[in-house]
């Protein structure tokens, strides 16, 4: 059975329940299909969500060559965990929750995406997967996948831009782009005035 809870309930307040079971029906499987996997071998990017056991939540985005997702069978895929802030918040939630949504956009071409829920597990290493990039892996069993349409999701041009895997060089990394740390140095000094 498809849908949470609260989208049962909102389905029944506002009167979408027929639209929405007609969705589940047709769009929604437990697994991924021969077009879903090749979708996702193409992909660059995709968006995570995770959640510690708090239900405190968290969004990140996730990118490599295509096909650094790797699909390990209908119901298994595996995303690298490449070297970044060193906070861990997506594999630190997932210690304490297992639960994960991918999202995969398509912004160049058919501008589709494709929602991935499951469960997640951290893996130091996989077996055949080799990408010298990766510190770890993230193993997810698929729960359900489902499409994202297409009406609202813009056609955007690709541009090349050489890509800083792994390093610590501030500027590569963006810098205080939004002056967090001038933003905390200020308020520090108005504090101790």
């Amino acid at each position: 059975m498809f849908g949470s809870n609260g989208e049962k309930e909102l389905q029944k307040r506002y009167k979408s329940e027929s639209r929405a079971q007609a969705f589940y029906d047709n769009q929604t499987l437990e697994h991924l299909n021969p077009e879903m996997i090749r979708f996702i071998a193409k992909q660059q990017m995709m968006f995570v969500s995770t959640a510690d056991s708090q239900g405190n939540c968290d969004a990140s985005f996730r990118a490599g060559e295509p096909g650094f997702v790797k699909v390990l069978d209908a119901k298994t895929l595996a995303y690298p965990e490449y070297r970044g802030n060193g906070v861990y918040a997506s594999i630190g939630n997932i210690l304490e929750n297992p639960h994960i949504g991918l999202l995969f956009i398509d912004f160049f071409q058919d501008c589709i995406g494709l929602h991935v829920n499951g469960t997640a597990f951290i893996e130091e290493e996989i077996a055949d997967l080799n990408d010298p990039k990766a510190e770890r892996w993230v193993k997810i069993k698929v729960e359900e996948a489902y499409i994202h349409c297409s009406k609202h999701i813009p056609l955007l041009k690709k541009l090349d831009k050489e890509i800083h895997w792994g390093t610590d060089n501030a500027e590569y990394k963006g810098g205080d782009y939004f002056k967090a740390k001038l933003t905390k140095q200020t308020k520090h000094s108005n504090q101790t005035l």
